[in-house]
């Protein structure tokens, strides 16, 4: 599993109206500048999290964007799922189940589908508050012994 740019930057984008909003709506161009990203990629980007229900927007002069629920009732999974589709390790397992013809012989498919229960639990059980407190606790659990010191 690899997370794309779209991934990346929709992460981004929504910390940026989490932590700017308040009850007012975040302008695009606020957060291009704020967070040094092209307003046409940023315009895809904010497209799909709109349609996807993740945020509420209003035109005008005061519009922009805001979450639609508070940053505590996101996990960074659906945020990710959204703009990738999937985060399945490998391309057999997808979210609709294992994909592939060769299923009830593989060897590796089991260590695979652990993997991708890992990785769900993961990335389901950080809030998009978790990411703006900065809980480096929460965050890096026992997952990384090493980044302590981040």
């Amino acid at each position: 599993m690899m997370v794309s740019s779209k991934g990346r930057y929709a992460l981004t984008v929504m910390v940026d109206i989490a932590r700017n909003a308040g009850d007012n709506y975040v302008s695009l161009a606020d957060i291009a500048e704020r967070e040094n990203l092209s307003m046409k990629y940023l315009e895809s980007i904010i497209s799909i999290l709109n349609k996807g229900g993740l945020l509420v927007s209003a035109r005008g002069k005061n519009g922009g964007y805001k979450l639609a629920r508070e940053p505590r009732e996101y996990n960074i999974s659906e945020i990710l799922l959204l703009t990738e589709g999937s985060l399945a390790p490998v391309n057999c397992i997808m979210q609709e189940g294992v994909q592939c013809d060769k299923a009830a012989n593989c060897s590796t498919l089991p260590l695979w589908a652990g993997l991708d229960k890992v990785i769900d639990k993961y990335l389901g059980g950080i809030t998009l508050e978790d990411v703006i407190e900065g809980n480096r606790k929460k965050i890096l659990g026992d997952y990384c012994d090493k980044c302590a010191t981040l």
